[in-house]
């Protein structure tokens, strides 16, 4: 069956990866975009084994679990002739949550006013961690007013968002407030039997047994609800 591609004019992500999660990346992201999605993060880790979760949403910040399993379905025969990845792995395929990165210019511009962290590639007058609310962007840096600015310290700072290794919105009341709210008026426009975001159950693929066929792959919601993965050697 020929795939259609729906690719959307994409704004370029300002922060990327290096090395194996940038070689990831560059084969995940034509393919992501292919199906409508924006690639968010590629990120390795190799705690419990090797997992390689890749973060992705729709244009407007969503994304379902079925968004997910559309992704693992395309993605992953496409890392598997590619390679990218000298080990054995698992492929997790997620939201970027509420405690999101921010790699493109527009995710500072809508989370201004939020609290984030930010870990600088290039220090910034000696230092490379900063933390703060988001007063906006400039250009193509962001605007930072500091939590912890020493005495004769300025209370704002400019950031080059190119320059950066790292930034993400840090965890809130009042961002979980904001989310279940989002949550319960979604749930209204769905109606009552049907929950938000998800209209079925999450897909799983049971045409081959795990137990007798240690190749086989599965897909399944991460335990946050979020994510759908696949497991393969």
């Amino acid at each position: 069956m020929q795939m259609t591609d729906i690719r959307a004019e994409s704004e370029p992500r300002l922060i990327v990866e290096q090395g194996a999660a940038a070689r990831v990346a560059a084969i995940a992201e034509p393919v992501i975009e292919g199906l409508g999605f924006q690639l968010v993060r590629v990120k390795i880790s190799g705690l419990s084994g090797c997992t390689v979760q890749i973060m992705a949403e729709r244009p407007d910040g969503s994304m379902t679990i079925d968004d997910c399993e559309t992704i693992s379905r395309a993605l992953s025969p496409v890392l598997d002739v590619a390679d990218p990845i000298d080990r054995a792995y698992r492929l997790e395929i997620s939201s970027p949550g509420l405690d999101r990165p921010l790699v493109r210019r527009s995710d500072f511009e809508r989370h201004a006013g939020s609290t984030i962290k930010v870990e600088m590639a290039i220090a910034v007058e000696g230092r490379r961690r900063f933390r703060g609310s988001l007063i906006g962007t400039e250009g193509e840096a962001a605007r930072l007013r500091r939590d912890n600015a020493a005495p004769g310290e300025p209370s704002e700072v400019l950031l080059a968002i190119g320059d950066m290794a790292e930034a993400k919105v840090t965890l809130s009341d009042e961002l979980i407030a904001e989310s279940l709210k989002r949550g319960k008026a979604q749930q209204h426009e769905a109606g009552p039997d049907e929950p938000a975001e998800r209209k079925r159950k999450p897909w799983r693929d049971t045409r081959r047994n795990r137990a007798d066929d240690p190749h086989a792959k599965q897909f399944r919601p991460a335990g946050d609800g979020r994510a759908a993965q696949h497991e393969g050697d």
